[in-house]
């Protein structure tokens, strides 16, 4: 053992002192024999087109797994185009590097490997070998001659590909040397390792073919020289080179459009079957059937009886099955579970078509693999993207087949006489639809200038006429200090991606760094938002009128033409719900921080509701509105849907209901009747969540609760309070600040808005353990009250907030 660790430490150091003097140098195009290249280096082409390094796929919940060697367009590091251990992943990208061995072995090292190494290629003992990337993306590995110029190719990338086709990489066969080039598509979404489908070249009919597991699936076609079921594509060359050793198809770019998105092109296998180039599909069909009812390529393969009733299809939509159940009321269907790690949503899509009990399918939540089935006497009930299952379900849909051999059998001569009244009426219709758009549009430009010029009014004296004078005076009637849109490009990196945080009913949230270097968030209105002028201005107006330490600062606000920016202070530890609702994170809230958090929210509360010039109801209170300081102090964000009242108002009415759905009052939510109680209830809801650390609709019980609120109602009528603490507070909660923290929650979450304290009687029972705690009448209903742990079905979300901005929607959900 001892000799053992003699040898291994002069190596460790080595590789570690061979990583630090390559990364001392700029980025370089090849890796020499003896060079090492670890997890945090990257070898990029001559020209800067292509990347070779270790990435992790990002999932469906932004979080990442494994680790891959691959080559990606240098500025677009989603866009993969090959992969080197594609069925071997690394669990620790940490420890990975590729190494040209003084043996001629190119190989992958690292713990996770168990000790033995990936070998991309092996050599000769006695070949002084060096790999370069080149700036068509192919990695070669190529023998080093005595005199140190390049010699022979050994081994390339092209020859080994994995999803993707660039230019000048072959789809065929050579006879010769029994080599096959095909692409074999990615498992799923964030899973590289081999899918369902490939893509093939076949010789003799001069087609390409996907195929299915083996299957022929979908075909090319081949008019003379023109793919029948692909969408030509300008500047792109089709070539199909036939000789002595064998056929091969291949694609380059035409030079007369040698642009920058030309030099981008890429035909990716899709896990699902289609084929892209830079985000477009250049096969004419989505999605393959088997009914051979179409003319865009799909093959014809046998159906289940079931499916030849008529012309089904599956459809992706949001939402929750149900099934009746004994008492006559509907409930969430349990679904069949399919846990084969090799199997991705092609497969589940394919298992689900051959089963006639099967009515729709998604893949497992959380993972790339395995499917999950609804089968049986099931209904779906679509949602528009509000369920609390953030996997999206592929739906079974029934319609009339299409019989496309009856259409057009009708007598040609008998129609000639309707050709000119239909070109006459088509002509008036024509014109008059484009009068009508262009009605609207002007209407609609008309408005922007009012929004805009009003809004030009709300931040500004009245001296000042347009935004160029705006920047200039830097003043505002409400000291909203106004920014530039070219300011706020620049500091956002004109918008990157790299910059966006998160999405919400606003729009996109980026983060960005002023020119003096002081960090913000940028919520971005969006046109597909579905809040609006309104909000925007609700929140502009307010939040600047508003100024506690617990409420976000707004720093300003962008206007022109038809952006609409809002800007607010950065917040590093981003929103509540990113820590509370991820495990691996909660642990660092400890019960001083959680009783701070409540105390801060309770305290911008209380200034809102009483000592601020306004009574503001919020009534969109949630843990993802909550962002955290450095100090991890609570702020209160995200105003859109705020309402004013006068100091003596006491309640309103509206009948548009706005805010989110199991943070909502019974009273709110069924009446459209709002006051400061219903952000009361609002944050009884959060307190239980922070001091349980589980979301209140991440779970259900279909024969007791269905959320969490429910549920902490239930344990306390049985004396059982202490049950619905985070585990992860078990050495830092004291039990009777515990349960006096769920009392006064739960006397939050009365039913009727009368029997709730008001906020600042919140905060004295919660700073004074003196205080009387009120006697608890009824809270608000919750279906069922049979509580049993083993039965409790929990669904933890893991999308959380990135920066808690704009994550409102307009419409309840």
């Amino acid at each position: 053992m001892a000799s053992k660790e003699r040898l291994f430490n002069p190596t460790l150091l080595l590789i570690i002192i061979m990583s630090s003097l390559w990364g001392s140098s700029a980025a370089l195009d090849t890796l020499k024999q003896g060079d090492v290249l670890n997890s945090s280096q990257y070898l990029v082409s001559a020209k800067q087109r292509f990347t070779l390094g270790f990435f992790s796929p990002t999932s469906y919940y932004g979080d990442k797994k494994n680790s891959y060697l691959g080559i990606w367009y240098t500025n677009s590091t989603k866009n993969i185009v090959w992969i080197a251990n594609r069925n071997r992943p690394i669990s620790d990208d940490s420890r990975a590097f590729l190494t040209l061995d003084h043996l001629g072995k190119m190989k992958i090292n690292s713990s996770g490997f168990g000790g033995d190494p990936f070998v991309i290629y092996s050599a000769g003992e006695t070949e002084n070998t060096s790999a370069t990337l080149l700036d068509t993306g192919n990695l070669v590995v190529s023998e080093v001659n005595s005199n140190g110029s390049i010699g022979r190719s050994l081994w390339e990338s092209f020859d080994d590909p994995t999803d993707t086709l660039l230019p000048g990489m072959k789809l065929g066969a050579n006879h010769k040397t029994g080599r096959n080039w095909s692409l074999i598509s990615w498992l799923a979404e964030d899973d590289p390792a081999s899918g369902a489908f490939t893509l093939e070249w076949v010789p003799k009919t001069r087609r390409l073919v996907i195929k299915r597991r083996g299957v022929p699936y979908w075909s090319s076609g081949l008019n003379v020289s023109l793919f029948e079921y692909i969408h030509p594509t300008k500047g792109q060359d089709y070539i199909i080179n036939t000789d002595a050793e064998g056929q091969y198809f291949t694609y380059s770019l035409d030079t007369e459009f040698d642009s920058l998105d030309q030099e981008r092109s890429a035909w990716k296998l899709q896990y699902w079957g289609s084929i892209m180039d830079r985000g477009i599909s250049i096969m004419k069909m989505s999605f393959c059937y088997g009914y051979g009812m179409d003319d865009e390529g799909c093959e014809t393969w046998n159906q289940p009886e079931c499916r030849l009733m008529g012309h089904q299809t599956f459809e992706q939509k949001s939402g929750i099955f149900t099934r009746m159940g004994p008492d006559g009321l509907s409930q969430v269907a349990a679904s069949v579970f399919d846990k084969r790690p090799t199997i991705g949503p092609a497969d589940c899509r394919d298992l689900c078509w051959n089963n006639c009990d099967c009515l729709g399918y998604s893949g497992q939540e959380g993972t790339g693999s395995g499917c999950q089935y609804w089968e049986g006497n099931v209904t779906f009930n679509p949602d528009d993207g509000r369920s609390r299952s953030r996997i999206l379900k592929y739906v079974l849909t029934k319609e009339d087949p299409s019989n496309k051999d009856e259409i057009g059998k009708s007598n040609d001569k008998g129609n000639e006489k309707w050709i000119v009244p239909v070109i006459v009426t088509s002509i008036l219709v024509l014109f008059l639809g484009t009068f009508v758009l262009w009605r609207i549009y002007r209407q609609r430009v008309d408005v922007e200038r009012r929004e805009e010029k009003h809004l030009l009014e709300l931040t500004t004296p009245d001296r000042l006429l347009d935004a160029d004078e705006l920047e200039k005076d830097g003043n505002a009637r409400h000291n909203i200090k106004v920014f530039s849109f070219a300011c706020i490009a620049a500091a956002t990196n004109n918008f990157s991606p790299e910059t966006k945080l998160g999405e919400g009913g606003f729009g996109p949230v980026y983060k960005g760094a002023l020119p003096e270097g002081r960090e913000i968030a940028v919520k971005r209105l969006s046109r597909n938002s579905g809040q609006g002028l309104v909000e925007f201005k609700n929140e502009l107006i307010l939040i600047a009128k508003l100024q506690h330490v617990n409420l976000v600062r707004l720093l300003g606000c962008c206007f022109q033409g038809e952006e609409k920016m809002l800007i607010y202070e950065f917040m590093p530890n981003k929103s509540l719900d990113s820590f509370l609702f991820d495990p691996t994170k909660s642990y660092l809230l400890d019960w001083k921080i959680r009783v701070n958090i409540i105390e801060g929210i309770a305290q911008g509360l209380l200034y809102l509701h009483k000592y601020s010039r306004f009574k503001v109801i919020h009534r969109d209170l949630k843990a993802s509105n909550i962002l955290l300081d450095e100090n991890m102090c609570a702020k209160i964000s995200d105003f859109g849907m705020a309402r004013i009242f006068k100091r003596d108002g006491l309640e309103a009415n509206t009948n548009r209901i706005v805010g989110t759905y199991g943070y909502m009052s019974p009273e709110y939510a069924m009446e459209g009747i709002f006051s400061e109680k219903s952000d009361v209830f609002s944050f009884g809801v959060l307190m239980i969540e922070i001091v349980s650390g589980r979301k209140n609709n991440s779970f259900f019980n279909v024969n007791g609760p269905l959320n969490l609120v429910g549920y902490a109602s239930d344990l306390w009528q049985r004396d059982s309070g202490e049950d619905i603490m985070d585990p992860t507070l078990k050495d830092s909660c004291p039990m009777h600040q515990l349960l006096r923290f769920i009392h006064v929650a739960l006397s939050c979450l009365e039913d009727s808005a009368a029997d709730r304290p008001t906020i600042l009687e919140v905060i004295s029972m919660l700073k004074n353990e003196t205080a009387p705690l009120p006697i608890l009448k009824k809270p608000a209903s919750f279906t069922g009250s049979n509580v049993n742990n083993e039965d409790l079905q929990r669904k933890e979300s893991k999308n959380y907030s990135v920066n808690g901005l704009s994550i409102s929607r307009m419409d309840a959900r």
